[in-house]
């Protein structure tokens, strides 16, 4: 209750569940993506799987300084912004160092998210509800990836019918890019640094 009545944390829970959502829906065919669209060896798949590891100890370096340079909400907006961004573009490449270099900038960007969310619910839920509160925030964000992911395989599935193989593997990143920017568009008002710096004050 006491999370769904909250101005700040209850729109940043739904966002979170949403962001990942969109994120599940290419990450399930992502491995198909690679192998027939991008045509990546077994070696070449295993560097695409570094790009997460770089992009995370990149991000635990430089996120703070960015959060500290651009305030908490044009941070998250930023962050909310490599979503529509970055499922366009690997959509519409056939490189595998695009996307490489994609998926590495987008994890310092969800670096970013968690470095300025969860030290904000640590410092506004109250002590004895952190736990609990934290527990249902994870849930929005952890529970909508399998959703996400069962969506992806529709999209491949249901584009199969109408197009090639090669433009259905690519339609669960156009589909994540145009949803991605729709909630871009309702999720920034909700976050911004003048929201965020009131619910840290009346903590």
């Amino acid at each position: 209750g006491w999370l769904w009545r909250h101005e700040l944390l209850k729109p940043m829970a739904i966002i979170l569940g949403l962001m990942n959502l969109l994120g599940a829906m290419s990450t399930a065919v992502f491995i198909l993506f690679a192998q027939e669209v991008l045509q990546t060896s077994v070696f070449v798949f295993a560097v695409l799987g570094t790009a997460g590891a770089v992009g995370g100890s990149l991000g635990g370096i430089i996120a703070p300084r960015i959060s500290k340079r651009l305030g908490s909400g044009r941070s998250l907006a930023l962050t909310l912004a490599t979503v529509p961004a970055t499922s366009l573009v690997i959509g519409l490449t056939s490189s595998w160092q695009i996307v490489w270099i994609l998926l590495a900038f987008s994890t310092i960007f969800a670096v970013l998210w968690n470095v300025i969310t969860v030290s904000l619910r640590q410092k506004i839920i109250p002590s004895e509800l952190l736990g609990r509160v934290n527990s249902v925030y994870r849930f929005f964000g952890w529970g909508s990836i399998p959703i996400g992911a069962f969506l992806g395989g529709v999209v491949v599935s249901v584009m199969e019918n109408f197009t090639t193989r090669e433009i259905a593997l690519r339609s669960p990143y156009f589909v994540a890019a145009a949803l991605g920017f729709v909630l871009m568009f309702f999720a920034v008002p909700k976050l911004t640094t003048e929201k965020i710096d009131k619910a840290r004050a009346t903590s």
